[in-house]
């Protein structure tokens, strides 16, 4: 059979005297250039369209009609078919003319356009042999596979298998936005191609054949891979602005942020302790969830520091480690280490399968550094190494209804500074502890009750001759019982508390005795109003609330001057631990407080919504008699002085969130007696839109600290342009962004900076560069200083230090100009 389809106004009709089994009919429709003709073509697939193309036979009869297909509604474009399917799906040619035989070659010249579920191929000519689906195109070609797209001037290529050579082709890549061009392009198949004398990079393409991106990656051959998603440069350069940075025989680099084996960017920075400093990371991908990543670091004031981590992750447990080893580092003359654990893990079909039922779990938190001065030298080593206590805790839990058991050690390292001592927690080795707590008891006739039973032992160890304590054991038993009625604009809540502790201790205390005996009984009485009205501020409705409280306590005096101090602290005096029982955290100190609280609070809420627009807060204690119960000094012996005021401190707090844009904070606490302000707290922050941050606080301890503290991320752009918004995070706020960002501490007796990080970004759209300072105290006259410089290859890689990290960790709310949201979908580039 052959036939030939000109353009025409007419319906057309093949003639039936020139087919040899059967004819067709198709209607082509006119459009502005001339009359398009599509072909269903029968070698390649079917078209079945309700009230569309019929096949008709040669005698007139109409063939049986297809079937109507169902349509369904969907909310999202389905990204890839069955295999079944995508063999079944219909291909569909169109052009100004086409001409061919029947499972020959057919041409199609003029907007010649093939088109099926996952590929677009596009060209003034195109040629399509039916037998084995080889096609040819030439003269402006577009080919769209699954959105990355290729053009050039001549194609070869396999339609089933996509396999063919495309000649200098240029391409644009839809995972990473990967843009580029080459010689020769030979595909392999669907999923991996070979480029030749090949420039890559995911800086947008300028029109013209003068493209010079501002980085790109020049290669004799890169491999496209879009199984393990990379990219594998032979001979390749890493070119910034025309000039190499990198180069290498045989490199390979993402096509998506997923996980692959290799080297990672290396990191420099220069510190003014430990000098030059160049960090050389290997990521290694063992398994879908087990990886490692190695991080040799050269420093050159010190030496090699061999750092590694390991993460795992099992559908029982997790967890991480981390460590590094300095062999005799040049300016301590001592091998340095340190390292670091986590592990979480779910033992509840063990223990089921032992004939325990219920849930149980172990929870590992291992911390060690090799000296005292760790912290000091290495103070960007993970957060946990980097503080002068690092706890080590082996915890196994088991609960299972009113049941709860745990039992674990806690132990401390403490890295002593010879200018500021501090004394070292007590290890708990080990903490056993069973808790049984029922709620909605029946009691008296009267149901509501909440009671509980804890009981816990503890074995305290440290050095006696830093603590000035003896060592001991405590056994501890808790009963508690309350109940709360509940109503609409009011609530009642009476508790009572049984604390009986029991101490053995290693050594005999100051009157001789070895062991001791402490029963202390607590009531409280809490209850609370709510009124509620409508109101109206500065033009705004709101539902303002008023909200009186009082919470009653007494707890009888126990001498407990004699007992040695294991865990007990002042708790943070505060509009929460005002209204509690013991001014003490811990067990070892129960506060003898006889005395009522007082409190009001008001807020604004949103009428629509509920959200808390503002919200003020006032209260005071008053004491019935003087709190003779105190925390020992320092040396760890009886000391301090009663509580004899009788009314505590004024404590005032408000909260204002007129906008989402801005807030402020302020808490106060006020000394009647001196009629000043012994703490005080200010903070605000603003935020008009994403990469937009500014806040600022004011802290005061009276006698001892006072302090400013400011942090933002702005773009510098808006000083001399009209201000860019852009509603969706991780896209920064487009190409030619300069931004400031960073964060100070001032402290107003040292007149000095505590610490700082500061630096600028600049957003050029397919990359971003970094510069951060950096400042952290480290005693009252030392610091470390570094600067951080990062150059980050949109879709590639970040070359240099990590200030992100930094940045994250010290700007309140500052937010990263490049982040994955949604992997991008083929229908973004259906064309």
């Amino acid at each position: 059979m052959s036939f030939s389809l000109n353009r025409r106004t007419d319906p057309l009709r093949s003639d039936p005297a020139c087919h040899s089994r059967r004819a067709f009919s198709f209607v082509a429709a006119p459009v502005a250039r001339g009359v398009h003709v599509l072909l269903a073509l029968l070698a390649l697939g079917t078209l079945a369209s309700p009230g569309g193309v019929r096949a008709q036979s040669g005698d007139g009869d109409e063939a049986p009609a297809a079937p109507a297909v169902g349509l369904k509604p969907s909310g999202m474009l389905q990204e890839t078919l069955p295999e079944g399917a995508r063999q079944q799906a219909p291909t569909f040619i169109s052009g100004d003319r086409i001409e061919g035989q029947t499972e020959g070659v057919t041409a199609v010249e003029g907007s010649a356009e093939l088109r099926r579920h996952d590929i677009v191929i596009r060209a003034d000519r195109l040629q399509i042999d039916q037998s084995n689906n080889e096609s040819r195109a030439t003269g402006n070609v577009l080919i769209n596979r699954d959105g990355n797209r290729f053009r050039g001037p001549d194609l070869q290529l396999n339609v089933d298998t996509f396999q063919g050579t495309f000649t200098q082709p240029t391409f644009e890549l839809l995972q990473n936005e990967g843009k580029g061009d080459a010689s020769r392009v030979d595909f392999l198949d669907k999923d991996h191609a070979n480029a030749y004398d090949a420039r890559y990079s995911t800086c947008p393409r300028t029109p013209g054949a003068d493209w010079m991106p501002d980085w790109m990656v020049r290669a004799s051959r890169i491999e496209f891979d879009n199984v393990e998603e990379i990219g594998k440069a032979t001979n390749g350069v890493l070119e910034f602005k025309g000039v190499p940075i990198l180069g290498a025989p045989y490199f390979t680099f993402p096509l998506t942020d997923a996980r692959k084996s290799g080297l990672l960017p290396p990191t420099l920075n220069i510190d003014n302790i430990s000098g030059l400093e160049f960090t050389q990371p290997y990521y290694l991908n063992l398994a879908p969830n087990f990886d490692a990543t190695l991080y040799p670091t050269f420093m050159s004031k010190r030496g090699v520091d061999l750092g590694a981590e390991f993460r795992y992750l099992q559908p029982s447990y997790t967890g991480q480690v981390r460590g590094a080893f300095m062999p005799s580092d040049q300016l301590r003359d001592a091998d340095r280490w340190g390292y670091t654990l986590q592990h979480q893990q779910n033992l509840t079909n063990l223990t089921n399968r032992l004939g325990v039922h219920g849930a149980a779990g172990l929870y590992l938190n291992l911390n060690r550094v090799s000296d005292d001065d760790y912290w000091r030298d290495f103070p960007r080593a993970t957060s946990s190494l980097t503080t002068r206590l690092l706890a080590s805790d082996a915890v196994v839990s088991w609960g299972r209804g009113p049941w709860a058991v745990s039992a674990g050690t806690y132990s401390w390292q403490t890295l002593q500074d010879i200018d500021a001592p501090i004394t070292p927690p007590y290890d708990r080795l080990p903490s056993i502890a069973a808790r049984y707590s029922r709620g909605d008891t029946r009691i008296a006739g009267l149901g509501g009750w909440d009671w509980s039973v804890l009981t816990d032992f503890t074995r305290f160890e440290s050095n006696p001759l830093l603590t000035g304590q003896t060592n001991g054991s405590r056994t501890l038993s808790v009963a508690e019982i309350s109940r709360r009625w509940l109503a609409p604009g009011w609530f009642v809540k009476p508790r009572a508390q049984l604390h009986a502790t029991h101490y053995n201790f290693d050594n005999p205390l100051a009157n001789g005795a070895r062991s001791a005996t402490r029963v202390v009984p607590t009531v409280s009485l809490d209850s609370g109003l709510v009124f509620e009205r409508d109101a109206s501020y500065l033009g705004r409705s709101f539902v303002q609330t008023l909200e009186p409280r009082a919470f009653f306590t007494w707890t009888p005096f126990r001498d407990q001057s004699l007992l040695p101090n294991y865990d007990s602290a002042t708790n943070d005096f505060n509009l929460a631990s005002i209204f509690s029982e013991n001014v003490f955290g811990g067990n070892d100190r129960i506060s003898d407080t006889r005395a009522l609280t007082l409190g009001v609070s008001s807020r604004l809420l949103d009428p629509d919504t509920g959200a808390e627009m503002v919200r003020v807060g006032v209260a005071q204690r008053y004491l019935f008699r003087d709190q003779n119960v105190f925390l020992p000094n320092a040396s760890g012996l009886p000391g301090g002085d009663p509580v004899t005021e009788r009314l505590s401190d004024i404590l005032v707090a408000t909260r204002v969130q007129w906008s989402p844009r801005w807030s402020v904070d302020t808490n106060v606490q006020f000394n009647p007696s001196n009629r000043e302000s012994v703490r005080t707290t200010l903070g605000g922050r603003y935020t008009p839109g994403n990469y937009r941050v500014f806040s600022a606080a004011y802290r005061l301890q009276r006698g001892t600290s006072e302090q400013f503290d400011i942090g933002w991320q702005w773009p510098l752009n808006d000083l001399w342009s009209e201000p860019s918004y852009n509603k969706v995070p991780g896209r920064g706020l487009g190409p030619g962004q300069w931004y400031s960002v960073g964060r100070i501490n001032y402290s107003v007796p040292d007149k000095k900076v505590v610490d700082l990080v500061a630096g600028f970004e600049y957003d050029a759209g397919c990359w971003v560069g970094r510069v951060v300072l950096e400042r952290l105290q480290r005693s009252g006259a030392t610091a470390n200083q570094r600067i951080l410089f990062q150059l980050e290859f949109t879709g590639f890689s970040r070359l240099g230090s990590n200030p992100l990290r930094t940045l994250k960790e010290n700007v309140p709310r500052y937010q990263y100009l490049r982040e994955e949201i949604n992997p991008p979908s083929r229908f973004q580039q259906y064309d």
